[in-house]
């Protein structure tokens, strides 16, 4: 069985949007996290997001060790899936494109492409 995609209509907002705040579960598996605004890129068809403190920032802890939780993104609210990303070059490099492509006037982009965010790269999944 494979898993759930995102709708191509919901992908084409998502690219667009700003807005993302991510809610992993805590340790309880019921409670959200407090949410915490997030960048958003979409790769192929497939929603990612890096922790900006890398893989010590406690949204990226609790979404690896809980595996769900809540977005919202695009003025919507989704239950999801974390699925952390595991060494995988050509990903990692067009998701620093996609970054690059959607932040790439910001100051806070060089950071996003450096080697802690680009090692706490989550792929967020439907419900």
């Amino acid at each position: 069985m494979s898993e759930q995609l995102w709708r191509t209509e919901q992908l084409e907002q998502f690219k667009e949007a700003d807005d993302m705040h991510v809610s992993p579960f805590y340790n309880d598996g019921r409670t959200l996290g407090t949410p915490t605004w997030i960048w958003s890129v979409v790769v192929e068809g497939h929603l990612y997001v890096r922790a900006y403190n890398g893989q010590d920032s406690r949204w990226y802890q609790s979404a690896k060790v809980q595996q769900a939780g809540q977005i919202q993104l695009a003025q919507q609210t989704f239950d999801v899936k974390f699925k952390p990303v595991e060494n995988d070059k050509t990903l990692d490099e067009e998701i620093n494109r996609a970054y690059q492509d959607k932040y790439g006037e910001s100051p806070y982009l060089p950071p996003m492409l450096k080697e802690g965010p680009v090692s706490a790269t989550v792929e967020i999944l439907p419900q």
